[in-house]
This record gives C-alpha cells, sequence and structure tokens, in this order.
C-alpha cells in the first residue's frame, strides 16, 4: 500500500509540474505574439504607413508563429491553433495588396484566439469541469 501512495504521488507531481510548464509557455507565447500583433494594428492604424516596415513585420509575426506552433502543437488542440494561422495568412495577404482596413478585423480574431486558447489551457475548476 506504501508504494502504490509513492508512485501516486509521484504521477501527480509530474503532471502538476507539466501543466505548469506548458501553462506558462502558453501564456508566454499569447504574450508575445499579441504584444507583436498591437504593434502592427498601431502601424496599420497610422496615417504614415511604411509598406516595408509591415511586410517585414507580418513576416517576423508569421515566422515566429511557426515556430512556436511546432511546441504548441504538442498539448494544444491543432483545430485551435489553425484559427490563428488562418487569421495570419488573412492578415499577410490584406498587408500585401494594401488592404489595411481589411486587414484589422481578421487582426482582432487573430487576438482574440491567442486569448481564448491562454484561456482554455489554464489550469482552473471551469476547465477541470
Amino acid at each position: 500500500m506504501y508504494k502504490e501512495i509513492i508512485i501516486c504521488s509521484i504521477v501527480i507531481i509530474i503532471v502538476v509540474g507539466l501543466n505548469i510548464l506548458t501553462e506558462n509557455y502558453t501564456k508566454e507565447s499569447v504574450a508575445l505574439m499579441t504584444g507583436n500583433l498591437e504593434d502592427l494594428k498601431k502601424n496599420m492604424i497610422s496615417e504614415e504607413q511604411d509598406e516595408e516596415d509591415l511586410n517585414n513585420q507580418i513576416e517576423d509575426i508569421v515566422n515566429n508563429w511557426n515556430e512556436r506552433h511546432k511546441k504548441l502543437a504538442y498539448y494544444i488542440e491543432h483545430d485551435e491553433l489553425e484559427k490563428v494561422e488562418t487569421e495570419l495568412v488573412s492578415l499577410k495577404g490584406n498587408i500585401e495588396v494594401k488592404e489595411y482596413e481589411q486587414g484589422i478585423p481578421n487582426l482582432n480574431n487573430c487576438i482574440f484566439i491567442l486569448e481564448h486558447i491562454k484561456e482554455k489551457t489554464a489550469l482552473q475548476i471551469k476547465n477541470i469541469f
């Protein structure tokens, strides 16, 4: 009986520890992506829009997302991650054709989905039951 209690305790500690690690990585990823997207939004709204700067920003955001997507895909539903990727591709297309006003809703949707992912993966009572 003593061995079973120790094994169960170790398993619980490992599960909680891994959950804390994944939740922290998710929060960090969402904060970074949201910050980058907010900066892009400010540049898209501003009167003096530099096309090259906007293209560089969206490329950096997409590259950063692709790197983080690989790790996030281990423990987050792929449907949620694909929604973010779809919005980023739409946003990138709008920036490339200089339709900045049409890209703002894609940007806002992307931020909303990222925040939803962060809330969904958090260790909370409402997410457990």
